[in-house]
């Protein structure tokens, strides 16, 4: 579908990427044809379906919707597109496996409109296995402040869920298309987001997020936990002052997902809580420290008591011992 230049241009442009997922799709663009705010387009992009997803998606006819089809080019790309194609001052992501409330979209209009240095807001999300609701939901934090200190170790938002300032993600160069850096494209690209604007989510469920079933973000295999690592340990050393590279910074990021094939050596805790701390005094100013300090403090002691206390000094010299055999036994000296 074309639009006329004449057409004005809405105040939000819905980006739909979809591939392969002709038993959910149409609930999602039913539920963005049912919004109580009805300025938006809908950008439909069938990034290269297969299946019988085309004809789903062919059978929507409504003048707020762009049908636009391509080969396949995954999910990043797919969303840098339509961030392009996009003529709404906001970008509304949704996926093609979930759906949102009516409200949705009006509540955060209404927030965005108030909040001219929010770039990124999510909402909280009811979780559903299939169609069966599970009872949980993804409560993140809303505030800016927290926002910030979260986003320095994972991601506390609802890709599909969020609202975006259009012009602050372009200036930002959208996302990442570096197959070093993604996925996860969301993480990555609120992690860049959130050093020039404030970040926010609505601490109200408008949104249902389906685990477990066809999203393109979650198709095919990825060393998602290796990147994840890496972004955390590039969100704190850029707090703290320090090179991306730190061994004692990606040794607390890969402490912090669990992932001990990332840890390098023994990890010196007293200089890891150095560089935490003045991570929040870049960070936070004066009125916000005191708290996220403690917060700070918390975390460390969470991830590095093992290497403090007296047992865990036991087992350091345990774990020095076994790679010096190791070592030894590699011919290494």
């Amino acid at each position: 579908m074309t639009l006329r230049d004449t057409d004005a241009a809405p105040a939000v442009s819905v980006v739909l990427p979809v591939y392969n997922c002709p038993g959910y799709v149409g609930g999602a663009i039913e539920s963005v044809l049912a919004q109580t705010f009805r300025d938006f387009e809908l950008l439909l992009i069938d990034d290269g379906s297969t299946d019988e997803t085309p004809s789903v998606l062919r059978c929507y006819v409504d003048p707020r919707i762009r049908l636009v089809s391509q080969e396949n080019r995954g999910l990043a790309a797919t969303l840098n597109r339509g961030l392009g194609l996009a003529r709404g001052r906001y970008v509304a992501r949704l996926d093609q496996d979930d759906f949102s409330y009516p409200e949705r979209l009006a509540r955060q209009v209404a927030y965005m409109d108030a909040h001219p240095r929010c770039a990124l807001l999510g909402t909280w999300a009811e979780i559903h296995s299939g169609d069966t609701p599970t009872g949980r939901a993804h409560r993140h934090p809303g505030d800016n402040a927290t926002l910030r200190f979260e986003l320095l170790f994972n991601n506390p938002f609802v890709h599909s869920s969020v609202m975006l300032r259009r012009d602050a993600v372009l200036a930002a160069g959208g996302y990442s298309t570096d197959p070093a850096r993604q996925p996860p494209e969301d993480y990555e690209l609120w992690s860049r987001l959130v050093r020039t604007h404030e970040v926010g989510n609505l601490t109200e469920v408008l949104h249902v997020y389906r685990e477990g079933a066809g999203s393109m973000s979650r198709a095919g295999p990825s060393p998602f936990l290796d990147r994840l690592v890496a972004l955390c340990a590039e969100n704190i050393a850029w707090a703290g002052g320090v090179a991306a590279d730190d061994s004692d910074v990606r040794n607390f990021a890969a402490l912090v997902h669990a992932a001990p094939h990332h840890v390098s050596g023994i990890p010196d805790a007293a200089r890891t809580r150095r560089l935490l701390q003045a991570a929040v005094s870049r960070l936070f100013p004066g009125d916000q420290r005191e708290h996220f300090s403690r917060e700070m403090a918390a975390r460390a002691m969470l991830y590095l008591a093992p290497y403090e206390s007296p047992g865990g000094a036991r087992w350091r010299g345990r774990l020095r011992a076994a790679a010096g055999r190791a070592a030894r036994a590699l011919g290494v000296r």
